[in-house]
């Protein structure tokens, strides 16, 4: 089955005027890439051909068509590493999750007692959730029924994990109240301020948390402290400036560095170049 819906899944996305599923993407790759960093947000991934190595703050995660990632919150990984097969392109799909659908879904479930704030995860994949990856990949071959049995079969992938082991990352995730959607308000300030000092007390404000209570569940759920998550977020969107022709300076003062070394020095640590080089690489990948 992967290998019939990987096919599938490659020829639409690289064919003109491509059939699309809303939240519903595609990504290939011909070849094994160099480690790049990303922003995820919240969605469900699965791995049709080849496999996929994720960093996330201290974690490293590794998933193939045997596994899928989920992320409920916002979450820069600082390397990912795509493993092609020397005879097929990689191929894999992704579900970005809706809130409103989540939280439809789970109004009526109670969320565990706990403190687990865990926002990202591999898991195995089951026979029922690849049945239904497959009956939503299928509707590419059949647009004119996307509108009315995709969204049934969203909400079904949705259940299917509702119901398994990751259940209470996604319901904490849907809870208005939960940790995790504590730790999410905070990330939206985050990435609405990257380019200035963000004080903890100003997200400590937003959360109620003492000190000590939000720093320990803001890195149970990204892997990192708020102050590495807002120096992914700004290296970040300085690489895109810098691929839109910006220089090295311009975007390291845009993003609210006071310092071009200090700059050059995380953004080489970050993409393993240093800007310019790294910028140059991406453009001429593009062409």
């Amino acid at each position: 089955m992967h290998e019939t819906l990987a096919d599938l899944a490659y020829r639409h996305a690289t064919q003109p005027g491509r059939v699309s599923i809303p939240r519903v993407s595609v990504h290939v790759a011909t070849e094994t890439s160099w480690p790049i960093p990303v922003l995820y947000q919240p969605m469900l991934g699965i791995v049709l051909r080849g496999a996929k190595r994720v960093v996330i703050g201290d974690r490293t995660l590794h998933y193939d068509t045997n596994h899928f990632f989920i992320a409920s919150i916002d979450v820069p990984a600082s390397s990912v590493m795509i493993e092609s097969l020397p005879e097929a392109p990689y191929v894999a799909a992704r579900l970005a999750i809706d809130q409103d659908v989540l939280r439809d879904m789970v109004v009526d479930i109670p969320c565990e007692a706990g403190d687990n704030t865990t926002a990202f995860a591999v898991a195995a994949m089951t026979p029922e959730l690849l049945d239904a990856w497959s009956r939503m990949l299928r509707l590419l071959d059949a647009p004119d029924e996307i509108d009315m049995l995709a969204p049934l079969i969203e909400r079904e992938i949705l259940f299917r994990i509702l119901q398994g082991p990751q259940g209470a990352l996604l319901r904490q995730a849907a809870r208005a109240d939960s940790r995790i959607a504590q730790v999410r308000d905070t990330i939206a300030h985050l990435r609405a301020n990257f380019d200035r000092v963000v004080r903890i007390e100003e997200l400590v404000e937003i959360t109620g948390m003492s000190v000590a209570t939000f720093h320990r569940h803001f890195r149970a759920a990204t892997a990192m402290s708020p102050l590495q998550y807002q120096k992914a977020l700004r290296l970040q969107e300085a690489r895109r400036r810098l691929i839109a022709d910006a220089d090295a300076s311009g975007a390291a003062y845009a993003v609210g560095y006071e310092s071009a070394s200090q700059f050059s020095r995380e953004y080489t640590r970050m993409f393993g170049a240093p800007p310019a080089r790294d910028a140059a690489r991406l453009r001429a990948s593009k062409n």
